[in-house]
């Protein structure tokens, strides 16, 4: 992630509740994308870390259960404006990824900022779009895990126009101790 030249608003947000149709269409979104994660709607919860949850779920085709660490949030002034985030090991457990699904209308070019802490990060692009939002992907090294094990706050932008990104506050509360109970 390379470093964001553009100021972003930070936007009120309300935690989302996961058993809400919006996290259902994410995770729907991960189905469509054959992504090795939880999968279906009827991802289970298997544990609670913070702001976090751990769903869990057996994709059709796939040869056992695969979870994920979620989280979601949807800006207070805006409906139709929310982010989930994923954080999940591969099933070869060689390499550790971080998806974001993005609400429709994004602009792609821009990618998706992240800060942590109010530091800037920098930006992931967009990887695929599809009827209930657009996913950015970054696969995670010890650096970018490290400092997301000691934030305490991440903010994720997207953009609308070239110069105007919305901040979605994050709460990174949870997040290492659920990383390290992921399967």
């Amino acid at each position: 992630m390379g470093p964001s030249k553009h100021p972003a608003r930070t936007a009120a947000i309300r935690r989302h509740p996961f058993a809400g149709r919006r996290l259902g269409g994410s995770l729907t979104i991960l189905f469509w994308l054959g992504l090795t994660v939880a999968a279906g709607a009827q991802g289970a919860v298997r544990s609670v870390h913070g702001d976090w949850q751990i769903r869990c779920d057996t994709p059709p085709g796939a040869q056992g259960e695969q979870c994920a660490l979620i989280q979601s949030v949807v800006a207070e002034d805006r409906s139709n404006a929310g982010l989930t985030v994923i954080v999940l090991k591969t099933a070869d457990q060689k390499s550790k990824l971080m998806r974001v699904v993005a609400p429709l209308g994004v602009l792609l070019p821009s990618g998706l900022g992240l800060k942590l802490d109010n530091v800037d990060v920098g930006r992931a692009g967009f990887v695929r779009c599809l009827p209930n939002g657009c996913v950015a992907e970054v696969v995670m090294d010890d650096k970018l895990l490290g400092q997301l094990r000691t934030a305490k706050t991440a903010t994720f932008i997207i953009f609308e126009t070239p110069e105007e990104g919305i901040g979605f506050p994050l709460s990174l509360n949870g997040l290492a101790e659920g990383y390290d109970k992921l399967p």
